[in-house]
């Protein structure tokens, strides 16, 4: 047995007992580590980690060449620390996708904020739905770098009509912004809207997630605003 083998299974025996509740973040950050660097004593470099980077949540969306900077942190570590964030939003989407019928506002908040979970860059999703508000498909249009997502009228359009969806809701975030819309925002919002209009689809909302906000263009009365175009 090394000599930190037992420290490391005290953890271990914590964590089955307790969870992390009691953990710090260091103390939790060191178990994890524990996983890719076997034989080393881990405490350090989860300081090194939180020192550099500054919280769990940081370390978490720093990228791959960023955590290898810190000492001790080799490819595997960096890819562990990586996979963590990205298997959480997996989870999170599939277990949103038992949500089959969208009839409000904040049904469409929960099925589609997971997609948008530890995004460092901006995506557009949109979510296609049948007569009785039903998923039919969920698509990623975009991916961009941050404020500089790009929605496709034309991709819109084909993706509505190649699922015969009867009216459709689109999302992006904003990763480093505010959830409000800006005036680009808005110009597309119209154009889609009024896009969609021609060939008998309507656009139940448009949702832009920052964070834990999101601004809904249906509830804030916005969307009320492309009628009068």
């Amino acid at each position: 047995m090394g000599i930190h083998d037992g420290h490391r299974q005290r953890l271990r025996e914590s964590f089955l007992q307790s969870g992390l509740s009691g953990f710090h973040s260091i103390t939790a950050l060191e178990l994890l580590l524990g996983y890719s660097i076997p034989r080393k004593d881990t405490n350090p470099i989860a300081h090194g980690l939180l020192e550099r980077f500054g919280s769990l949540q940081n370390v978490f969306d720093a990228s791959e060449q960023e955590l290898c900077e810190v000492e001790g942190v080799g490819p595997n570590t960096a890819v562990l620390l990586r996979l963590i964030p990205q298997i959480m939003r997996k989870s999170a989407v599939d277990k949103a996708a038992e949500l089959t019928v969208i009839s409000s506002v904040q049904n469409a908040k929960d099925y589609l904020m997971p997609y948008f979970l530890y995004e460092r860059d901006e995506l557009a999703m949109m979510l296609c739905l049948d007569s009785q508000n039903r998923v039919i498909k969920c698509t990623e249009l975009s991916r961009g770098i941050v404020n500089a997502v790009n929605i496709d009228m034309r991709r819109v359009l084909e993706t509505a009509l190649k699922n015969r969806a009867v009216s459709v809701i689109l999302a992006h975030n904003h990763p480093d912004g505010v959830a409000g819309y800006s005036r680009e925002d808005d110009q597309t919002t119209r154009q889609i809207y009024m896009s969609l209009k021609t060939v008998g689809i309507s656009l139940f909302d448009h949702l832009i997630f920052a964070s834990e906000d999101v601004f809904s263009y249906r509830n804030s009365g916005a969307l009320d605003l492309c009628t009068y175009l």
